[in-house]
C-alpha cells in the first residue's frame, strides 16, 4: 500500500467535514494537491469514503431509520394511513433524492472532470458560505420537520444535488435551503442527513463497482481503510454538529469557508497550486 498514508489523512479530513457545511470534496481536492504522490484524489475516492461517513449516519440516526422504512412500508400495504409522518418523511426522503440522481447521471462526465477544477470549488466555497450566512440570518427558524412538504422535498433535492460541484456542501447546501424555507437549524440539519443516504449509498456502490478494475491514485484496499477512518471519525462529528446547532449559529462556518476560499484562490493565482 504505496499511498496508505495519504490515504489515511483523506479518510480522516473526510469524516470531519462530510457532515459540517464547508464541502468534504473540496477539502479532499484541495488536500489532496499538498500530499505526496496523491494530486486530485478523484470523484471515485470521494465517493467511496462517503460510504463511511453515511454508514455513520445511519447508525446515528438507527432507530430513525428502521422506523421510516418499517412506517413506510406499512402505509404502501395499507396498515398505516399515509399521513403517519414516519411513512410521510419515507416519501419524502424518494422524492428529495430523485434531482441528484438524475443530475448526476446527467452531467457525470463534467462532475468528474471539469467541474473539479480548484477555481470553481473556491468559487462555490465562498458563495456558498455567503449564501448560508444570509439564509442562517433572515431564516424564520419556524418550521419543524414534521412540517416538510413534497414541494420544500424537490426544493431540498436540487440543493443537494448542488453538492455535486465540490465546494458547495451536502449539508451545506441542503442546510442552507432548508433555512430559507423557515425550518428550524435542527429540523433541516436532520432532514438533510437523512436525505443524503439513498444519494450517498447509490453514488459510493457505483463508483466502487466502476472502479474496481480501474487504476487510480490509491488502490482498493487503501480507499477502504480510507474509508473506516471516515466513518468512526464522522460519527463523532455527527453527535458534535447535532449538538453545536441547537444553540450556536453557522456564522463560524461562514466566516471559515470565506477564508478556505480566498486562501485557495491566492494560491492559484500565486501558482502555488494547479486548478486542475
Amino acid at each position: 500500500m504505496e499511498h496508505l498514508f495519504e490515504a489515511i489523512v483523506l479518510g480522516l479530513v473526510q469524516g470531519l467535514t462530510e457532515f459540517l457545511p464547508i464541502s468534504s470534496s473540496a477539502h479532499l481536492r484541495i488536500l489532496g494537491e499538498f500530499l505526496p504522490n496523491a494530486a486530485d484524489p478523484g470523484a471515485a475516492f470521494t465517493a467511496i469514503t462517503q460510504l463511511g461517513t453515511e454508514a455513520a449516519v445511519v447508525l446515528f440516526f438507527w432507530r430513525d431509520i428502521v422506523r421510516i422504512v418499517s412506517h413506510w412500508f406499512q402505509a404502501l400495504a395499507g396498515k398505516l394511513p399515509h399521513s403517519d409522518p414516519d411513512a410521510k418523511m419515507g416519501w419524502l426522503i424518494i422524492v428529495g433524492s430523485i434531482p441528484i440522481v438524475v443530475l448526476g447521471l446527467l452531467f457525470q462526465d463534467q462532475i468528474e472532470t471539469v467541474l473539479r477544477s480548484l477555481w470553481i470549488t473556491a468559487t462555490m466555497l465562498i458563495a456558498f458560505g455567503i449564501l448560508l450566512g444570509i439564509a442562517d440570518w433572515v431564516g424564520a427558524k419556524r418550521r419543524k420537520l414534521e412540517d416538510i412538504t413534497v414541494g420544500h422535498g424537490v426544493i431540498y433535492g436540487f440543493a443537494q444535488a448542488l453538492a455535486l460541484i465540490p465546494g458547495v456542501s451536502r449539508s451545506g447546501g441542503t442546510i442552507t435551503a432548508g433555512l430559507f424555507l423557515g425550518y428550524e437549524r435542527a429540523a433541516a440539519a436532520r432532514y438533510a442527513f437523512l436525505l443524503a443516504i439513498p444519494a450517498v449509498f447509490g453514488s459510493g456502490f457505483y463508483q466502487l463497482f466502476k472502479s474496481w478494475d480501474e487504476p487510480g491514485v490509491f488502490t482498493l484496499g487503501e480507499t477502504a481503510v480510507a474509508t473506516a477512518v471516515a466513518f468512526v471519525v464522522a460519527l463523532g462529528v455527527i453527535a458534535f454538529f447535532m449538538r453545536w446547532i441547537s444553540r450556536h449559529s453557522f456564522l463560524p462556518f461562514v466566516i471559515y469557508r470565506i477564508l478556505l476560499g480566498g486562501t485557495v484562490f491566492v494560491l492559484l493565482g500565486t501558482g502555488v497550486l494547479q486548478a486542475s
